[in-house]
């Protein structure tokens, strides 16, 4: 127990964090808390939350896990899919989302994977919703996407307002409507928005709402991990979270009571020592702590200019578009690391002193 306080110090200390304006207006800059948490390897792919504080989790394949707020397990059904979909080739659920529409159900991003096989494992060339029961978590039925638009289903996060579910295909990020995903459904369904070149360049490998924001973890790197945020109305995306110098590969995505949780596995790109060790999953769980400081002022930059993904907060439209930039000093690369657990944005040269809330 003391090495894995030890690592979540070491973690926090490695957080970098850029400045998200929902917590604070337009006005704020976010301090970071960890807590980090070990969690049953069987709670891996995904996770999500729904009504009475139950939480939800994916696993390792096609398994789905309930829990309360607590933690405390109180429902699995490890084997989620049943033969009529593993006989279409779907055996791998990611990380998953909560719809409240239809009495409240769990809609399953379904791929087929077999680590190890030719096309990245991906052996049928086609994704799925399924939809499980919250309660029981039986499964009840599946609705097939359409191949010309995504190859696989990764993951799902229902939208803001509930009308559409967001998942990935490529750069872009694809939207279904919500109603129809039903039972009987048997046309393949086709997306009614594409955000075009919005994943951002760390990938996807969870998701979850904040506001009008998608935020979108993945990873960059062996050990540079990032939680970037798209606006869902012009497909703008910034930088919120990064974290490097760990060994552990990033998964599901969840924001609860302004609370951040994200998935790792030990499972690490290039086969290195989990910085968390081995043998079950690690729930990091983030909160802001929030500075007023000045508001940051619109600028136009070169076409060609690409975000910085350093401490310092941009966000990065279209090609050509106006962004919005924080004045903010970055921290020299010979500085002390914060001190855990409360990992700092660089604070901007303000005009006036910054009031924590």
């Amino acid at each position: 127990m003391t090495g894995r306080r030890r690592a979540a110090a070491l973690f926090a200390a490695l957080v970098l964090a850029a400045v998200p304006e929902a917590a604070a207006g337009a006005t704020g800059h976010a301090r970071w808390r960890l807590d980090a948490r070990a969690l049953p390897l069987e709670y891996l792919q995904g996770l999500t939350h729904g009504p009475g504080g139950a939480r939800y989790f994916a696993g390792v394949f096609s398994g789905l896990y309930r829990t309360d707020r607590a933690l405390r397990e109180r429902a699995r059904n490890a084997a989620a899919l049943p033969p009529a979909v593993t006989a279409l080739g779907f055996d791998h659920i990611g990380d998953l989302t909560f719809d409240r529409s239809r009495g409240g159900r769990l809609i399953l991003p379904l791929e087929c994977y077999v680590p190890g096989a030719p096309n990245g494992g991906n052996t049928c060339g086609r994704g799925a919703f399924g939809v499980a029961d919250p309660r029981t978590l039986a499964f009840r039925y599946l609705v097939p996407l359409d191949p010309a638009d995504i190859a696989k289903a990764m993951w799902a996060e229902v939208g803001p307002g509930g009308r559409l579910v967001w998942t990935s295909s490529g750069r872009d990020l694809l939207a279904y409507r919500t109603r129809e995903i039903r039972p009987g459904r048997t046309a393949p369904l086709r997306p009614v928005r594409r955000l075009r070149g919005a994943v951002p360049p760390s990938g996807v490998t969870g998701a979850t709402v904040e506001g009008r924001r998608l935020l979108l973890a993945g990873q960059l790197s062996a050990e540079r991990l990032q939680v970037w945020s798209v606006d869902l109305r012009i497909g703008a995306r910034r930088l919120e979270l990064e974290v490097t110098g760990i060994a552990a590969e990033s998964e599901g995505l969840d924001l609860v009571g302004g609370r951040l949780s994200w998935m790792l596995s030990p499972f690490t790109p290039g086969g290195r020592p989990p910085t968390f060790g081995p043998g079950h999953s690690e729930l990091l769980t983030f909160s802001r702590r929030i500075s007023r400081c000045s508001r940051p002022k619109a600028i136009r930059l070169p076409a060609a200019w690409k975000p910085s993904l350093s401490s310092t907060r941009r966000e990065a439209r279209l090609p050509g578009s106006t962004i919005a930039v924080t004045a903010s000093r970055p921290r020299p690369s010979n500085a002390a690391p914060t001190q855990a657990p409360a990992a700092s944005v660089p604070r901007p040269r303000p005009h006036h002193a910054c009031a924590s809330v």
